[in-house]
């Protein structure tokens, strides 16, 4: 049986894998497409990593975590403003990250790439144990 538990933990790795990358596409598309028809850098990143949080919300509830989404009400909105709050987390340890590297002469590009890494790492972290943690028994 557990080793059951941890094929099943590692497909949903692979999962959020999977659904952060989509996330990081709509991101990113959305980001170029708007620099294509003249918006600024900043307004377009913001616009682009908010879509990106609302695809991920929505790959993530119905692909990676299914049976730990809250019904709705309540529940489900602290839910998303918990997943709203990984997604500042990820962004506050993106820029830091390379802010800090770029200071110290790392190439920004090094940077974003171990920020990318280090972003994931802990939004997996907090979603996978405290915004969608198994609902304890009563």
């Amino acid at each position: 049986m557990p080793a059951l538990l941890a094929r099943l933990r590692d497909i949903r790795f692979l999962r959020y894998l999977l659904a952060s990358l989509g996330a990081l596409g709509v991101d990113m598309g959305c980001f170029l497409a708007l620099l294509a028809i003249g918006a600024g850098a900043v307004p377009a990143s913001a616009i682009g990593y908010s879509a990106g949080i609302a695809a991920h919300w929505l790959l993530s509830s119905r692909a990676v975590f299914t049976g730990q989404v809250a019904p709705r009400g309540f529940g489900r909105h602290r839910q998303k403003a918990l997943f709203i709050l990984s997604a500042l987390l990820g962004l506050v340890l993106t820029t830091a990250i390379v802010g800090v590297g770029e200071s110290v002469g790392i190439d920004p590009r090094f940077a974003k790439l171990v920020a990318v890494g280090t972003s994931f790492l802990a939004t997996w972290l907090m979603r996978s144990r405290i915004v969608f943690r198994a609902p304890v028994a009563a």
